[in-house]
């Protein structure tokens, strides 16, 4: 277990909040900042959340509320109410309407780290989203060869995370990629194109390493309990000698069927953690907001049956989300604005 202390320096945020364009009084963007340090324990069972949509919620008018009714910050919610205790934050390059860009990242792994909040930061390496259905190449950096591809990653990565070591934030994980099954930054980074995308996951650890050397850099693939796929991509990166520290799985089990899908998922990460030694992340988790209680005997089973498993942790996506939101998503566990007992799983 480690601990970080960081104080945070004024002369610092002066000067990004003038990068920035925050104000330091906004009650959406930068929370107040003092010079006391943050204690922040790092090393046990990440117990975490994804709220990458917070602001933008914040800005549309969405409430959050304590099971006393009262009026409360999300984020202090879940640390307090639901036991999280890590946060994750998705990076997209140049988003249409801003959410996700870095600056909003900033605001939101700022208020993460005042409440004392592990931070994980996931780079899409896309103007939208990246997944096993689209990996398209940020417009900016459309026609780059390899080598221009590479020198776009690289500063990509490099400004998000200084501008994290600027208010003294480390990120305790990286991931250099999101759900990258097929590869990402297509057509050049596809895993048709194995020694490219390994050159280009490398290229992302190396960028990481370079102001966060103590941050484990992961590779994350969607379908945790889908072995095929694993071998597919892990194996492609031993072959071309692709640099990472630990492997990143999405799983989305039916409320129906989740027992054998949770099978499924432990003795897939039985396999990878014994195939090419490195430990296991659940980047990301959800069910069906209607179903609360599966979703708490799911997220109970699994972090019970990987006790004994190299699994570090576990990040439920999105649980802040209202139901339908932004285009559908419905796998959110807040009812009313208010957490479900999907999450006690976590205390």
């Amino acid at each position: 277990m480690k601990t970080i202390s960081r104080i945070l320096a004024s002369a610092a945020v002066s000067a990004m909040a003038a990068l920035t364009g925050c104000s330091e009084d906004s009650p959406v963007s930068n929370p107040p900042v003092d010079n006391k340090p943050i204690e922040i324990e790092r090393g046990t069972f990440a117990k975490g959340a994804d709220v990458s949509w917070l602001t933008q919620m914040e800005a549309e008018g969405e409430k959050f509320y304590a099971p006393d009714g009262s009026q409360t910050e999300c984020m202090g919610l879940l640390k307090e109410y639901c036991g999280v205790n890590s946060i994750r934050l998705r990076v997209w390059v140049n988003p249409q309407e801003g959410w996700n860009n870095i600056d909003d990242v900033l605001v939101k792994a700022r208020r993460a780290n005042a409440l004392g909040l592990r931070l994980m930061i996931d780079f899409h390496f896309s103007d939208t989203w990246a997944d096993p259905d689209h990996q398209e190449t940020p417009a900016a950096w459309a026609g780059l060869d390899m080598n221009g591809l590479k020198e776009a990653v690289t500063s990509h990565v490099n400004k998000m995370l200084t501008s994290l070591a600027a208010y003294g934030i480390e990120p305790e994980w990286v991931q250099i990629g999101n759900e990258t099954t097929p590869g990402m930054l297509f057509p050049l980074g596809s895993i048709d194109n194995p020694a490219n995308f390994s050159e280009l996951v490398s290229t992302g650890y190396d960028a990481v390493k370079a102001v966060f050397p103590e941050a484990s850099v992961i590779v994350h693939l969607d379908n945790g309990n889908d072995q095929w796929r694993y071998d597919r991509i892990f194996g492609a990166l031993k072959a071309n000698n692709g640099k990472y520290d630990m492997i990143g799985m999405s799983f989305y089990p039916e409320a129906d069927s989740w027992k054998s899908s949770v099978d499924d998922l432990i003795a897939n990460i039985g396999h990878v953690t014994a195939t090419y030694g490195k430990p296991v992340m659940i980047c990301e988790v959800g069910m069906d907001y209607r179903e609360a209680a599966a979703c708490k005997a799911m997220l109970t089973d699994i972090i019970g049956r990987t006790s004994s498993l190299d699994v570090k942790g576990i990040f439920y996506w999105e649980p802040q989300a209202p139901a339908g939101y932004n285009g559908g998503y419905n796998k959110g566990c807040f009812e009313n604005g208010t957490p479900t007992i999907a999450l006690d799983a976590f205390k």
